[in-house]
């Protein structure tokens, strides 16, 4: 009878012993939770609250009618815009691609419509909601890095199966396309290296590194700048596609005249 007890006990004391445990690993679990992920509200106070609510105002009057008062988007209109970032913010409207004129298989560049105040604050107002990717302190030509000859390597890994090898772009599936990226500013390209808009992966840091996204920008303006020709004319900066073609033309033309030529003589 008192083994019974005891053993009863025994096994009484462990489950209270596994029950403290996990009790313990939860709380531990949510101070590591609390420790690494910022507070929302911590990392909006860092924003100046004018700012947002001008950012709100013009969300209101250009973006509310696909993408919803509350952000979570219009099915059949407009994606949700919660967690997108300031990066994503800025490409689509910097570019001219948002706000967007009409539905279609993508959002072409365009003039842009906002303003440079507007569009920071707008980015303000979204990367208020659910934050998301932020945008370099640099700016301009201090995006271009050090190393072209590198990011010419990163870039036909990367990015030349759709912009072509020299930026120049390509068709892509379902009416898309891949754009030229001449005179796409520096800013422009990186934020698009950290939003991937559309049909274009993100590249996180650990895929490519700030310093190699810029060696790609430095890349991209050496051969889209006009002053990377060595060779004379870029025939569009194609390569082997309008080279080719000059070749056969040339080509045949040389022996339809050595034909002739031979021809004549006899």
């Amino acid at each position: 009878m008192i083994s019974k007890r005891l053993r009863s006990r025994s096994k009484l004391h462990r489950r209270v012993a596994g029950l403290l445990a996990l009790a313990v690993a939860l709380i531990g679990m949510g101070f590591l939770y609390s420790a690494v992920v910022p507070d929302p509200q911590t990392a909006n106070a860092q924003q100046d609250p004018a700012q947002v609510r001008e950012g709100e105002r013009i969300y209101n009057n250009t973006c509310i009618s696909c993408h919803g008062g509350n952000l979570e988007g219009e099915e059949g209109r407009g994606p949700s815009l919660i967690g997108i970032g300031e990066a994503a913010v800025y490409f689509q409207v910097e570019s001219g691609r948002m706000p967007a004129v009409q539905q279609g298989a993508q959002m072409d560049a365009k003039p842009k419509v906002l303003t440079t105040e507007e569009i920071e604050a707008l980015m303000a107002f979204i990367q208020s909601h659910g934050g998301g990717t932020t945008l370099p302190e640099e700016h301009g030509e201090e995006l271009r890095g050090d190393n072209p000859a590198r990011g010419g390597e990163l870039f036909r890994l990367n990015c030349a199966s759709c912009h072509n090898f020299t930026g120049r772009g390509g068709a892509l599936s379902s009416g898309k396309v891949a754009p030229d990226l001449d005179g796409v500013s520096e800013d422009l390209m990186y934020a698009a290296m950290l939003s991937g808009p559309e049909s274009m992966p993100k590249f996180s840091e650990r895929q490519l590194t700030p310093e190699e996204k810029k060696d790609i920008i430095a890349f991209v303006k050496s051969v889209t700048d006009g002053n990377n020709n060595p060779g004379g004319n870029p025939i569009g900066g194609l390569g082997p596609q309008s080279e080719g073609l000059i070749a056969f033309i040339v080509g045949m033309a040389a022996l339809l005249g050595i034909t002739l030529w031979i021809g004549a003589k006899q």
